[in-house]
């Protein structure tokens, strides 16, 4: 990457700050964009228009954004956003805080698709991608080669009085609602309510069998747990009878 692009992506980050900054580069250029994350400080999502606008003009040479306070390493949601958005070359800047007080660039990364899958115990949570949904995904698609459809989820969409993302699309998922005292079968998802304020499914993990599930917590490592610590919230056991030939 040459210098021109740097110091037009390094403007834009520390113009940014403490904020992600976002763009993408077209024709040689830097073109910044807006970031619309409900999280900015944490994480980027490139405004639809501006993303539409540059795609006008061409071919998308590199998605940018910054790691203000962080590395400029990927983080495992980079890593799978990156491998399904069909871009070549990502670009990540890191700055921070300097001994003098100012804002300062402190490093480059840049990378491209590897073949990347989020692993389903010990991953980063990052909503949207790698959370409890993304975590049934990772799920059917590591272990019997099923694709699931995706949704997007604001942050916290159980508490806006209207979303319901679990119950109003398990069936396009062709998954069935079964009774909660249905016995349990490897790969059947369990819909729980936990802290809901909406009074609606909020959270989802599946059972892999030995009273075990594997969830994705807000904010923490995807896990093993024992059934019995979470039974009580359950309010849904979803079972994908078509997709896993089972009657």
């Amino acid at each position: 990457m040459d210098s021109t692009l740097k110091e037009a992506i390094s403007s834009h980050a520390l113009q940014c700050y403490p904020f992600e900054a976002c763009g993408l580069v077209v024709a040689g250029v830097y073109r910044p964009c807006r970031n619309v994350s409900e999280a900015p400080l944490t994480s980027f999502s490139i405004d639809p228009e501006d993303y539409a606008n540059a795609e006008d003009i061409g071919p998308i040479e590199a998605l940018v954004h910054s790691h203000p306070g962080g590395t400029a390493y990927p983080s495992q949601g980079d890593l799978e956003v990156c491998e399904g958005l069909g871009v070549s070359l990502w670009v990540i800047v890191s700055l921070g805080a300097q001994t003098d007080g100012s804002i300062g660039i402190e490093a480059w990364h840049e990378f491209g698709p590897s073949g990347f899958e989020a692993p389903l115990i010990g991953c980063e949570f990052s909503h949207g991608t790698n959370d409890c949904f993304g975590l049934v995904r990772r799920y059917y698609w590591q272990t019997h080669k099923i694709v699931l459809p995706d949704f997007h989820r604001s942050g916290e969409w159980w508490n806006d009085g209207k979303s319901s993302l679990y119950t109003d699309n398990y069936e396009a998922c062709g998954g069935v609602s079964l009774p909660l005292n249905t016995e349990l079968r490897e790969g059947d998802v369990l819909l729980m309510k936990i802290r809901s304020r909406n009074n609606t499914p909020n959270h989802a993990a599946v059972y892999v069998g030995g009273d075990t599930i594997i969830h994705h917590l807000w904010g923490q490592l995807s896990r093993r747990d024992t059934l019995a610590r979470y039974r009580d919230y359950v309010t849904h056991i979803i079972r994908y009878r078509e997709a896993l030939g089972q009657s």
